[in-house]
């Protein structure tokens, strides 16, 4: 994998753009919903466990399970309505707590945030195709298109506890590094694409940091190839 790339447009943009469609699937393992569907394009988003208040995670999980609640009460699959209201959810409840810098925000350490960023970055082409990716201080953003046959629970399972496993390590300490839940959308159209790509590689400036490296993207102002503690 080529850690030099620059921030122009990578080459799974081009493909991406316009992604396939095909039957969605719809996996619950109790917590959250996800919508998946075969080499599927997504954007992701994990966290630290200790980022967000409780109050603030009681708070979206109860709105979120009473849009759940109506539709299974009626016999029915979610609609895009109430997709988008649980979308909302996140954006105006959990990013806005993510943004103002909750929690312990190890992954602004430089060692911490590169050893994250090099392993969302290793089984790039090999598993799937990045086309944004993002370390913010207490949480990251990656817009990936899967390759076929891979799932995205597994991919996104290889990067908490791999890096959970590293970062405790130079640590020196134990317990969850990361938190339990990650919100995942399935992106259906170049619009969708567009718009988070740039929320992606803007959302350091939108939460007021300042050079921040730890940045990849077609928009992206910076790149993390630019700096050394990516290169290997």
């Amino acid at each position: 994998m080529d850690s030099k790339r620059s921030a122009g447009v990578p080459p799974a943009v081009a493909g991406a753009s316009r992604p396939r469609f095909g039957t969605v699937t719809i996996r619950d393992r109790g917590r959250l919903p996800h919508w998946e569907i075969d080499a599927g394009l997504y954007f992701v988003t994990f966290r630290l466990a200790d980022s967000l208040p409780i109050s603030v995670l009681e708070q979206f999980r109860s709105e979120r399970e009473s849009i759940l609640a109506t539709a299974a009460q009626l016999g029915r699959e979610l609609s895009a309505d109430e997709k988008q209201r649980i979308a909302r959810l996140f954006s105006t409840k959990i990013e806005r707590h993510l943004d103002a810098g909750s929690g312990s925000c190890v992954l602004a350490r430089p060692k911490i945030a590169g050893l994250v960023a090099d392993a969302i970055r290793h089984f790039d082409v090999k598993r799937y195709r990045l086309l944004a990716w993002c370390v913010m201080p207490n949480h990251v953003h990656v817009a990936v298109k899967l390759s076929p046959g891979q799932e995205l629970a597994a991919v996104v399972h290889a990067w908490k506890s791999f890096t959970a496993k590293q970062v405790n390590r130079l640590l020196r300490r134990s317990g969850p590094l990361w938190g339990r839940e990650y919100y995942d959308h399935l992106i259906r159209d170049g619009i969708q694409l567009d718009r988070i790509l740039r929320y992606i590689t803007n959302n350091p400036i939108k939460a007021g940091l300042k050079d921040w490296v730890w940045v990849w993207g077609q928009d992206a102002p910076t790149t993390a190839g630019e700096t050394p503690a990516l290169r290997r």
